[in-house]
């Protein structure tokens, strides 16, 4: 009996002493999990504002100035006459319906100039110029000046191009590194705090009119050099106020296909009567929340992790595709969760490494 007792004290003692080792151990796996997240939390909020928007990396401008990345001061807009003195073009980079665009230089910084394709189209030349005017800030390229006498704008260039161009540059050797759903999930995510950003501008709330197709809306996005969007082509953003019943349709034609919104689509095609852009509903922003989960796919592809993220980002987007428009999310709702689902995708995978 006393060996008995002995035994049991004696395995009493090797289970506490068990217990005392591994209870710090536990706590401490614990305490890295909790800073873990902290730390992807407050990534977060350094990337971008309370309100959606990224971070400027040009603050200190005063309004109406501008300062390309290796100006060491910002410079006021150019004006007409520094234009045409000082700003030459290289080569033809872009030609659409309204606007010409050369690469050029201008004291030694490249720039982009663009100049109206046709008078026809002077109008929506004039609006892009004014929205630019408007909308300058972390998420919209950057105006460098204008002249009104010859039509031209001129504006930050930024060498890897448009969204259209996405697999191109990360096909590349020294961006490879940079092929990842973190980076994907992290374009995506400008891509929505754009749309919050014009949704709630200070020129009210704007919709993007010139977006009906996938590889029509991508082109209206820039992919800067440190790998984020900017948004750049602002020629139909026409102002929507639904309290006050201002609503708007993107352009007088029948508009096609599953990309746009149900409600931009003619709403008697089935029974045969021809479009009448007078009996075609206008509509308001959440016609850019429909096309979310397009853009989305296009940017993760079939890079490794993103099939996680689809999967954490289901339900939102299964919201955006709502056929009635009021019951979509806006997008800072969207925005929310595509920060969380970051951060939850994070802490699995870091889990998960810390298992193995």
């Amino acid at each position: 009996m006393k060996k008995r007792n002995c035994h049991i004290r004696s395995m009493g003692h090797h289970s506490s002493r068990i217990n005392s080792l591994v209870f710090p151990v536990v706590m401490g796996c614990l305490a890295a999990l909790m800073l873990s997240s902290a730390l992807i939390y407050l990534y977060l909020d350094a990337v971008y504002q309370s309100d959606g928007q990224l971070v400027n990396s040009h603050v200190g401008c005063l309004s109406q100035h501008f300062k390309l990345p290796v100006m060491k001061n910002c410079s006021p807009w150019l004006q007409c006459s520094q234009i045409k003195a000082e700003v030459r073009k290289i080569k033809l980079i872009g030609l659409g319906a309204v606007k010409k665009v050369y690469l050029a230089e201008w004291r030694g910084h490249k720039v982009a100039l663009s100049e109206l394709a046709s008078l026809e189209y002077r109008e929506d030349f004039l609006h892009g110029l004014s929205m630019l005017q408007a909308l300058q800030g972390p998420l919209v390229v950057q105006l460098v000046g204008f002249c009104l006498e010859n039509n031209t704008m001129v504006t930050q260039h930024h060498p890897h191009g448009s969204l259209l161009n996405l697999e191109d540059v990360l096909a590349q050797q020294k961006y490879q590194h940079l092929n990842t759903w973190h980076i994907r999930l992290r374009l995506a995510t400008d891509y929505v705090s754009i749309l919050h950003y014009l949704h709630n501008s200070p020129a009210g709330r704007r919709v993007m009119c010139d977006s009906n197709s996938l590889e029509k809306t991508l082109s209206q996005f820039l992919l800067t050099n440190d790998f984020h969007l900017v948004v750049n082509d602002l020629d139909a953003l026409p102002e929507v106020n639904p309290s006050r019943g201002k609503l708007v349709k993107c352009g007088s034609r029948e508009l096609t296909g599953e990309f746009v919104a149900p409600e931009q689509l003619w709403p008697f095609r089935g029974s045969g009567k021809p479009f009448s852009d007078d009996l075609m509903p206008p509509y308001d922003e959440k016609t850019d929340i429909w096309k979310i989960p397009d853009l989305t796919q296009f940017i993760m592809a079939r890079t490794a992790g993103g099939d996680l993220v689809h999967f954490h980002l289901f339900q939102i987007h299964k919201e955006c595709k709502d056929v009635d428009p009021k019951l979509r999310p806006s997008a800072l709702d969207v925005l929310k969760a595509y920060k969380s689902v970051y951060g939850a995708i994070v802490r699995e995978t870091s889990g998960y490494r810390d298992m193995l």
